[in-house]
């Protein structure tokens, strides 16, 4: 690539990162992502410095990207795209002891990502700290920022902050969302709560994914006595970093009071039959179709069990566009009916 009229100082600046770019990467080596990060953000901050300076236009990044790379075609990272992340990188986080400390938890794939996707800081910095603690790819976080997590985590409603002692409270809302989002479920809303309690479980990695960090899976339908009588738990779960017992409850159409009493039934069973001395209280959470925000409130109010109620979504995998020209439920259960009445030919 040529380009005329090439700023003054452009050489002075080219010479300057090489020779950079030669000691980072005598001193470490840039695999290390903290290295990485902080050379990356290291060209950014001389990029802005020099358009700010100097006003350069955007081609002299192409040029710049250009001679890096035939400068060091071992190293990856040095396209003109890549320099521009870098710049933008270097400009929303201004603080090194920041890059060095906090963005240093995840790989620079992940930042571009957040770049391209995420546009609060504080939102960025929630993705951040989830994909550290949680070991994320960059596809899950993907997964996880269209989903809508950041609006979504410790929103349930719930009695924690009266049935529990604080920090464990606050601890236990967080690892609550709502909506769960069930997009990983070839379902309808039409489905019956087996069936989608089924799928949850043919797909309960995924289903795990969604719930979060440290839930195990103990089974579904978990059989319990009490009084001579058998009981149910739809799903059982046990929190290993919370250290305790979760039992879930998943319920179509809108949701009822009497739900919270029974959970808070299951949650005493529990307590008295699975929890030993060293586990916390155990927590129950029912996942509904629909709620109305008031009545769960007042259902929980005096209720002595930690419970927290969320309501779930089935996303329709079926594009916008192709709707339209598909029959609906009611034509295709007409096309059924007249289908039987019809009288079969005998078959020769």
């Amino acid at each position: 690539m040529i380009l005329e009229n090439l700023p003054v100082d452009y050489g002075d600046f080219l010479d300057r990162i090489k020779s950079e770019i030669r000691l980072a990467r005598f001193k470490v080596n840039l695999s290390a992502n903290s290295a990485l990060l902080q050379i990356y953000w290291q060209i950014g901050c001389w990029i802005l410095h020099q358009q700010n300076r100097s006003e350069w236009g955007a081609k002299v990044i192409d040029k710049l990207s250009q001679d890096l790379r035939k400068e060091f075609p071992d190293m990856q990272g040095l396209s003109a795209r890549n320099l521009k992340y870098m710049r933008q990188f270097a400009a929303i986080y201004p603080d090194p002891e920041f890059v060095q400390a906090a963005l240093a938890q995840i790989p620079w794939y992940h930042h571009i990502t957040l770049l391209d996707k995420v546009k609060s800081h504080e939102e960025r910095l929630f993705y951040i700290n989830e994909a550290h603690k949680n070991g994320w790819s960059r596809d899950v976080m993907v997964a996880q920022i269209d989903s809508g997590y950041f609006k979504r985590k410790g929103k349930a409603i719930s009695n924690f902050s009266s049935a529990l002692p604080s920090p464990q409270s606050d601890l236990v809302q967080q690892i609550t969302k709502d909506p769960y989002i069930f997009d990983f479920l070839n379902l309808t809303d039409l489905c019956q709560e087996k069936e989608l309690e089924d799928a949850l479980t043919d797909h309960v990695m995924k289903f795990l994914l969604e719930l979060g960090a440290g839930f195990a899976f103990l089974g579904k339908q978990v059989h319990i006595e009490v009084g001579d009588q058998d009981f149910y738990i739809d799903l059982l779960f046990y929190h290993v970093k919370l250290h305790c017992y979760v039992v879930v409850e998943l319920k179509k159409g809108k949701f009822m009071p009497e739900y919270a009493g029974k959970l808070n039934f299951y949650l005493s069973v529990a307590d008295d039959q699975l929890k030993s001395e060293n586990d916390q209280p155990s927590i129950g959470l029912l996942i509904c179709q629909d709620k109305n925000g008031v009545i769960a409130e007042y259902a929980l109010r005096d209720l002595s069990k930690p419970i927290g109620i969320s309501q779930y979504q089935l996303i329709d995998s079926i594009p916008q566009n192709l709707k339209a020209s598909l029959p609906s439920i009611k034509t295709i259960e007409q096309e059924i009916g007249q289908a039987k009445r019809s009288p079969r030919k005998q078959a020769r």
